[in-house]
C-alpha cells in the first residue's frame, strides 16, 4: 500500500512539473473567480451578507436624480431582457449561418449554462432583495437576489465573445468595451437598489469562471487558439463544396 501511494505521488509530481504553467493559468482564470464566488456565497449563507453591502447601497441612494434614474433603468434593461438576451440569440444564429456550429455550441453552452447556474443559485440561497428605503425602486424586482442575473448574463456574453475573438484583434474591443458594459450593468443594479454589491460581484465571478471553464473544455485553453478552431465535440465545421462546373484553372 505504501509503495502504491508513493508511486501515485511520484506520478502526480511528474504531471505537475510537466504542466505547471497550464495548471497555474487554469487556477488563475477559472479557479480564482470560483473561489471568490465561494467566499461571497459563504458570507451570504452564514452572515446574511458582507459588511460593505449596506454602506455602498446607502451611498448609491444619495446619488439619485430623475435623469440618473432613467439612465440606470435603461442600462439595466439592456443588460438583460432588452439587450443581452436578444443579442445572444442573434450571435448564436449568426454563427450557425456562417457555418461555425462548433463555436455556436460553445456559445450556447456558455450562455445557457450561466443562466441555469444563476437560477439554481437563487433558489438555493433564497436571499431577499434589499429593502432599505420607504420609497420603491425605479425598477422594482420580486425574485431572489443572490447572485445577480444581470451581472451573470452580461458577463457570460462578454466573456464568451472574448473567447471567440481571442485569436483576432477584436478581442481587445470585446474586453474593453464589453468590460465597461458589464460594469455599468452591475452598477445599475446596485444604484437601483435591487441588488446588494455582493450579489453583483458573485455573479461576475461565477459567470467568468463558468465561461472560461467551458472554453478550457471546448478549446483546451481560455481562448480560441486560432480563428478556425472548433470544439471537438461538435465535429468539424461544414465546408463549402467545390464548384464542379467550373473549368480547370489556367485557361484553354
Amino acid at each position: 500500500m505504501r509503495g502504491a501511494a508513493q508511486g501515485i505521488m511520484r506520478a502526480l509530481a511528474r504531471f505537475v512539473r510537466a504542466r505547471w504553467k497550464r495548471l497555474l493559468r487554469l487556477f488563475a482564470l477559472v479557479g480564482l473567480p470560483l473561489a471568490i464566488f465561494g467566499t461571497l456565497a459563504e458570507d451570504v449563507w452564514d452572515d446574511g451578507g458582507l459588511a460593505w453591502d449596506t454602506p455602498i447601497l446607502h451611498w448609491a441612494r444619495t446619488q439619485h436624480t430623475p435623469g440618473r434614474d432613467a439612465a440606470m433603468a435603461f442600462i439595466s434593461d439592456i443588460g438583460h431582457a432588452y439587450g443581452v438576451l436578444p443579442l445572444a440569440a442573434v450571435i448564436f444564429i449568426a454563427l450557425l449561418v456562417v457555418r461555425r456550429r462548433g463555436n455556436a455550441l460553445f456559445f450556447a453552452v456558455a450562455m445557457i449554462g450561466a443562466g441555469a447556474l444563476n437560477q439554481g443559485a437563487k433558489l438555493f440561497f433564497r436571499r431577499d432583495r434589499p429593502d432599505l428605503w420607504l420609497s420603491p425602486s425605479p425598477a422594482p424586482e420580486n425574485t431572489y437576489s443572490f447572485p445577480s442575473g444581470h451581472a451573470m448574463g452580461s458577463m457570460a456574453l462578454v466573456a464568451a465573445l472574448a473567447v471567440l475573438a481571442w485569436p483576432t484583434r477584436w478581442r481587445w474591443w470585446a474586453i474593453i468595451v464589453g468590460g465597461a458594459f458589464t460594469f455599468l450593468v452591475g452598477f445599475s443594479r446596485v444604484y437601483l437598489g435591487v441588488h446588494y454589491p455582493s450579489d453583483v460581484a458573485a455573479g461576475w465571478c461565477a459567470s467568468l469562471g463558468w465561461v472560461l471553464g467551458v472554453s478550457q473544455i471546448a478549446y483546451g485553453r481560455a481562448g480560441k487558439p486560432s480563428p478556425r478552431a472548433t470544439p471537438a465535440a461538435a465535429g468539424p465545421d461544414p465546408v463549402e463544396e467545390p464548384n464542379l462546373r467550373a473549368g480547370p484553372a489556367g485557361g484553354d
